[in-house]
């Protein structure tokens, strides 16, 4: 009788709808005219209205994939510029559903916009503001951009590996990518591919295990190299190529440089400083700390 009870109660609890990518980084703009030239002029990047809040724009790479810049509130004293990271789904509320059979809090229901779609945030263990949002069944109209149209990866600050992995991989079923550091023994960039898809979080590790949120010693621009998001090339040199002969990148110190993953990388920032970086899809060699334990993304 226990058995078949058990056996209930298995076949009773909601599957785990598809996390299939990347949809955005949510972040604010101190001069919203700055941002937007940076993201339309420098990125490439196609300007549209944002149905989650009518006070923002969504600067698209994709149909489905885009960044979200949000007036930075009045009286903000707060260096952070990140508000949230999202990720895709098949369907919204059966994560909703599977979250809340895990006992993770998550809202009553989930909110649709006005194109269609359907979101829902929840917190991860240490405070960050997740969202998972389910595409309208309409998506909007995006030219292709030439520099990219494929953002592979978002990241941002976390302190203790093991407690965000008891949520992002036991939980939500990521699957470890890679993992390295400017030490080979003390991995400070971790890297998780999304369950189904190739996409990536990657955790930026910084202070000690039992710390949260932004340490007391961080300012505002280590901060926004650390909460970023990358958009993935086939070639470095034609991408800044492309960037200099447009003067798009006139105030940019950053130059292209191969990361200890063994990846060709750019890095700029945007006004706020939030680092919006440019990486090859493949590796030239071999990376540092570990080896690539999943496949790589395709553009």
């Amino acid at each position: 009788m226990a058995l078949l009870a058990l056996a209930s109660a298995v076949s009773a609890a909601p599957a785990r709808p598809p996390i299939t990518g990347v949809s955005h980084l949510s972040v604010y703009a101190a001069d919203l005219a700055k941002a937007e030239h940076f993201y339309v002029h420098d990125l490439g990047a196609v300007k549209r209205a944002d149905p989650e809040n009518p006070r923002g724009a969504r600067y698209h790479f994709s149909p489905t994939q885009f960044v979200e810049v949000l007036p930075l509130p009045d009286g903000q004293t707060s260096i952070n510029r990140l508000d949230h990271a999202a990720f895709t789904t098949t369907d919204a509320e059966g994560l909703r559903a599977y979250l809340a059979s895990k006992k993770i809090s998550v809202p009553a229901r989930v909110e649709q916009g006005a194109d269609g779609s359907r979101w829902f945030h929840v917190t991860d263990p240490e405070g960050m503001r997740i969202e998972f949002v389910q595409a309208p069944a309409r998506l909007p109209q995006v030219a292709a951009n030439p520099l990219s149209s494929r953002m592979i990866h978002v990241g941002f600050i976390v302190h203790d590996r093991a407690r965000q992995d008891a949520f992002y991989k036991d939980v939500l079923g990521f699957r470890s990518y890679w993992a390295g550091g400017m030490h080979e023994d003390r991995p400070t960039w971790v890297s998780l591919q999304v369950p189904d898809g190739r996409d990536w979080l990657e955790y930026m590790i910084v202070g000690t295990p039992e710390g949260r949120g932004i340490p007391s010693d961080m300012n505002q621009a280590t901060l926004g190299v650390l909460n970023h998001f990358a958009l993935g090339v086939q070639d470095i040199r034609t991408t800044y190529t492309t960037l200099w002969n447009e003067d798009r990148i006139h105030d940019q110190k950053g130059l292209p440089q191969i990361g200890r993953d063994a990846k060709w990388q750019l890095n700029l920032l945007d006004p706020d400083g939030t680092r919006a970086e440019f990486m090859e899809f493949k590796a030239i060699g071999k990376p540092c700390c570990s080896p690539f334990m999943a496949p790589d993304p395709a553009p």
